[in-house]
């Protein structure tokens, strides 16, 4: 994807664009091949830059603002959250997540306790009430769910959360909540389908 990324100067900033559909290493070979082009832009200026398009791991959003400012002194900032939950959701994307990175907890998370991750969280034992776990792509407990969960916390909507046992009072997947009822039915999982819905099963 030669054309991944496209700059464009406006009155108060200078816009990097970036194909929601490009991969990494073609943003970051882009980008360099356009550093050149960037750097003319600031003969006189000092602009900030925004990038914008796609939505970025924090190491990714990192990485493209070490190759700028490698070369320009400059602020970078990112249409892409950088802080994980609702309140950081600026764009609601999709994906598929063949693979992600993981971080295992072993252990019960007590209440008060909280866990946030940029990829999929595993816990190794419960999540009670009270405990929050909030990740930007999968949630998977071997326990059970009494606590907060938060998957696709950055907007994904193809993110999924996994239990022995759901039983947390509320549960979210990108900015879509749904509330759950305690009838005794036992719940392990939960997904949004094709129509925006918050599903468990």
């Amino acid at each position: 994807m030669k054309n991944c990324v496209t700059i464009n100067l406006k009155t108060d900033k200078i816009i990097v664009k970036i194909d929601e559909r490009a991969e990494q290493e073609e943003i970051v070979e882009s980008l360099k091949g356009k550093l050149k082009d960037l750097k003319k832009l600031y003969k006189d200026e000092t602009t900030p830059i925004f990038v914008v398009g796609k939505v970025m791991k924090n190491k990714e959003m990192e990485e493209i603002q070490s190759i700028i400012q490698s070369q320009i002194d400059v602020k970078v900032d990112f249409e892409s959250p950088k802080e994980l939950g609702l309140i950081g959701i600026k764009k609601i994307f999709s994906k598929e997540i063949l693979s992600s990175e993981t971080k295992f907890y072993k252990g019960s998370l007590r209440s008060g306790q909280k866990i946030e991750f940029d990829g999929s969280i595993v816990i190794l034992g419960d999540v009670n009430s009270g405990a929050e776990v909030i990740a930007s792509e999968n949630i998977v407990v071997l326990g059970n769910i009494r606590g907060l969960a938060h998957a696709g916390a950055k907007g994904n909507t193809k993110a999924i959360i996994a239990a022995n046992s759901i039983e947390c009072p509320q549960i979210r997947i990108s900015s879509i909540i749904k509330e759950i009822e305690n009838n005794g039915e036992i719940r392990k999982y939960a997904f949004v389908d094709d129509s925006n819905n918050l599903i468990l099963e």
